[in-house]
């Protein structure tokens, strides 16, 4: 057996067992999560993540914050089963330091953090204006940069193929899971299409055919140029 077709191999094994956990655990009920003890967990994941989830680095981190619950508790048991590889991750989710307990409260505390994409308009001479409450307000925000791409080509790739399922704004679906996409980086979005289409990472278990290999590179360009600028 060559390498590469030892490592397919050895990937649809993982991924097959963690199928059986992820149908055994999925759905959490979230509306029992402890939140206090998410913040708790939550200052280990700032180490990357941020504080607020808001992730860094113009997307070696993702943002968080905001994502639907069980989309986030999802990619944790994919990286505690090693369905989902990333060795940054690995000393982190092992069943002894995050067990599903935890997997549900610091999924529940990410998924209600909100982070604006803009300050509201602030007079600084008006009487109760607050230099400092406007300082920690502008901590969480999160503004993508533009990327490169035509935004009208963009546009129509991505309502006719990718908004049924992440939404017409980029919103994602929170009940199904689905997660938003405007508001994250670029470069994480790059990054996990890649994975998709090398077979890293599965982007939808109804669906064998991966749908991101219909479009060239320049089409993918031009629609994450579009999820760019919908959080403005």
């Amino acid at each position: 057996m060559n390498t590469q077709l030892f490592f397919n191999v050895l990937f649809l094994l993982l991924f097959s067992s963690a199928q059986g956990v992820l149908a055994q655990d999925q759905p959490f009920d979230f509306s029992g999560a402890d939140l206090d003890n998410g913040e708790e967990i939550n200052e280990v994941c700032a180490g990357c993540h941020g504080a607020f989830g808001q992730g860094g680095k113009e997307g070696e981190y993702p943002r968080l914050a905001g994502l639907p619950p069980a989309y986030l508790a999802k990619q944790l048991l994919l990286f505690r089963e090693r369905a989902r590889p990333n060795l940054a991750m690995v000393e982190y989710v092992d069943h002894r330091q995050m067990p599903d307990e935890d997997i549900r409260d610091i999924s529940a505390y990410l998924a209600a953090i909100e982070l604006p994409s803009k300050l509201p308009p602030a007079d600084e001479s008006a009487p109760g204006f607050n230099a400092y409450e406007r300082l920690l307000a502008a901590k969480r925000l999160v503004q993508i940069p533009r990327a490169p791409g035509d935004l009208k080509a963009g546009k129509r790739l991505y309502r006719r193929e990718c908004a049924p399922c992440h939404g017409s704004k980029g919103q994602g679906k929170w009940t199904q899971g689905i997660p938003r996409l405007a508001g994250q980086y670029t470069q994480y979005l790059w990054r996990q299409i890649d994975r998709y289409l090398n077979g890293q990472r599965v982007h939808d278990e109804n669906d064998p055919e991966e749908l991101l290999r219909e479009f060239n590179r320049e089409e993918l360009g031009d629609i994450l140029a579009y999820l760019s600028v919908l959080d403005d």
